[in-house]
């Protein structure tokens, strides 16, 4: 009985951590980066929140101010997400990819218009 106990509990451990690195690292929380781009060095502020795998927060940009981030859906260590954004009075739609790269920081690429994609890394703020 004692054995099957022991058996018991330790596939419920391995069932738990399974589960868990499937799930990948829990982005949630807040990520600084600055990077250069087209348009000049731009610095932005991150907030993630997860529910499941959807992705939802807020970016904050030097240039484009706070903008809703929709479409956000988390796949292991892969992120995907958009920020709608304003850039001088326009909409502006920013498509991200990334990849939790530690547990304080991801790497990013974003698309601001078709065939111009900019990568860089954020850092958990702490």
């Amino acid at each position: 009985m004692h054995q099957f106990r022991f058996v018991t509990a330790i596939a419920v451990v391995v069932f738990t951590g399974a589960l868990l690195a499937a799930q990948g690292p829990d982005i949630t929380g807040t990520w600084t980066a600055t990077f250069p781009t087209q348009v000049g060095e731009q610095s932005y502020t991150y907030e993630f929140m997860v529910k499941g795998t959807e992705l939802m927060g807020m970016a904050k940009g030097n240039l484009t101010g706070d903008s809703k981030i929709s479409e956000g859906k988390v796949d292991g260590k892969m992120f995907t997400f958009v920020e709608n954004a304003t850039y001088e009075g326009m909409p502006l739609r920013i498509t991200y990819s990334g990849t939790v790269t530690s547990a304080d920081e991801i790497s990013l690429t974003r698309t601001v218009v078709e065939g111009m994609s900019e990568q860089f890394v954020a850092k958990r703020a702490k």
